[in-house]
């Protein structure tokens, strides 16, 4: 161990390792109960469930969508972060990027019901996309592009697309559990206390799931404050008991829901990419709008996972003490062909886009230096896959506050943008902004990009490394004239 590893040369210990893998699980945990929420729309009992019960559609299909999507959300945790800790040797994990699971919902799951389409054809259509996405990280980490490509953008938006997808997936938590509700006057309204408790909206069962939502975000906030480990998972639990006695509510509690998740699993998830329908609806469904899009949203998929990775490397192997003398992450070539085929398994498995993840800087904090830590991780998911009916017994007030809390993570790089220069600051603040606003994230970075490439343009900057930015503009101009998304 102690020879594969490199503990001791790295400067580490068996005991850091192992509490600094547990760490790094109790960090991320969070994401067994909130991916699959996030890509089937809440499940059976969620906001996409209730809109399809109001038009008359059977929700029962966004449950086994959950089911399968958890047991799948396990799975490709368990392998992205063994092929990181035995191929890469670094103590960073996998699993579902959060972010890219609400937009696979939004384009896959919600967007095929919003086209009146099978939303279980959509899922499967959307994991086509994924493997495909997957494929093009493997050639370009095989070659070398991948890095070229990443180091090519422009910093403002580097900077801009995680953070705009932090205020992304805080805006949909927010929206899940009503703190942000609908106005016909202004768009949106903060969530109306007054009118529930005095008017006609429903009394106090109306708005507790916004109150819990908050006091939840805040109790997260303070365990994170007093740095206790695992403050998100944590905040979950307490969050889930509030709920539970502010409603007077007894959660369900069926072992019989283990069996019934691997059974959708089997029946929709992993054999999803196998159906000869899968390939043709992600190339002409609907819900996607033909080849073009298909190609675009490959691409949208690709530049978000990518700027996600590499910042995560860079950021945790900083961290970590586990930089080159380039100043690169050591094995990064491994660790973005360990993140590539894991973004390939989750599309065979039947979840969304894999990616590293940045809770493994807590891992790295607690001592983690070495794969055998991401070992340790990847055994702790591995319990969970038998924990099904305690992941149905948390409601969408418990896992909001973590999307919050992970957005107001994610935005912490935007404070490095140099506002001084408005070549950076607009494009930047375009990225930002526009992708909650418009409800998705390749629109942000298609608008960030043009901005950018248009004032360079103008204002004689544009240099060879721009060319990947006008690509991407180019490409982006071509997709909001042809199609609309």
């Amino acid at each position: 161990m102690e020879k594969f590893f490199g503990i001791k040369e790295r400067g580490s210990s068996l005991r850091a390792e192992i509490i600094g893998g547990l760490t790094t699980f109790f960090a991320m945990a969070y994401i067994i109960f909130v991916n699959p929420s996030q890509v089937s729309g809440g499940g059976a009992n969620g906001w996409l469930a209730e809109m399809m019960t109001g038009a008359g559609a059977d929700p029962a299909a966004l449950g086994k969508i959950w089911n399968s999507v958890y047991i799948a959300s396990i799975l490709v945790a368990i392998v992205g972060t063994l092929i990181m800790a035995l191929y890469a040797k670094m103590p960073f994990a996998q699993a579902c990027g959060m972010g890219l699971n609400a937009f696979f919902c939004t384009m896959f799951v919600s967007g095929a019901f919003f086209a009146k389409v099978d939303v279980i054809k959509g899922y499967q259509a959307g994991l086509v996309i994924v493997l495909l996405e997957g494929v093009v990280f493997l050639v370009l980490s095989t070659t070398g592009l991948r890095k070229y490509i990443a180091t090519s953008m422009p910093d403002c938006l580097k900077k801009a697309i995680p953070a705009g997808i932090g205020l992304f997936i805080a805006f949909i938590g927010m929206q899940n559990v009503g703190i942000v509700q609908a106005n016909p006057y202004t768009l949106v309204q903060f969530v109306d206390v007054h009118g529930a408790l005095f008017g006609e909206g429903g009394g106090w069962t109306a708005i507790a799931p916004a109150i819990v939502a908050l006091l939840g975000l805040l109790i997260i906030a303070v365990l994170g404050k007093f740095k206790v480990k695992g403050n998100v998972i944590l905040g979950i639990l307490i969050t889930t008991v509030l709920y539970y006695l502010f409603t007077w509510t007894v959660p369900s509690f069926d072992m019989s829901s283990i069996g019934q998740s691997f059974k959708d699993f089997g029946e929709i998830g992993i054999t999803g990419l196998f159906h000869a329908d899968s390939w043709k609806n992600a190339f002409s469904g609907a819900n996607i709008g033909g080849i073009f899009n298909a190609i675009i949203l490959i691409i949208s998929f690709c530049l978000v996972d990518m700027f996600d990775t590499l910042g995560t490397l860079y950021g945790t192997a900083s961290q970590a003490d586990l930089l080159d003398e380039n100043g690169d992450p050591i094995n990064v070539g491994k660790c973005m062909m360990a993140d590539s085929v894991a973004t390939c398994a989750g599309a065979v498995f039947g979840t969304s886009t894999c990616t590293t993840f940045v809770e493994s800087a807590s891992g790295v904090g607690a001592g983690a230096r070495t794969g055998l830590a991401s070992v340790v991780t990847a055994a702790c998911f591995a319990v969970c896959l038998f924990l099904s009916p305690l992941a149905s017994i948390i409601p969408a007030a418990a896992t909001a506050p973590a999307l919050i809390y992970v957005g107001v993570l994610m935005l912490s790089g935007f404070g490095k943008v140099d506002m001084s220069d408005l070549r950076s600051s607009v494009p930047a603040f375009l990225t930002l902004a526009m992708m909650p606003l418009t409800y998705s994230i390749s629109n942000g970075i298609g608008i960030g990009a043009i901005s950018y490439v248009f004032i360079t343009l103008v204002t004689g900057k544009f240099t060879k490394k721009d060319i990947v930015a006008t690509v991407i503009a180019l490409l982006f101009i071509f997709r909001f004239v042809a199609v609309t998304m």
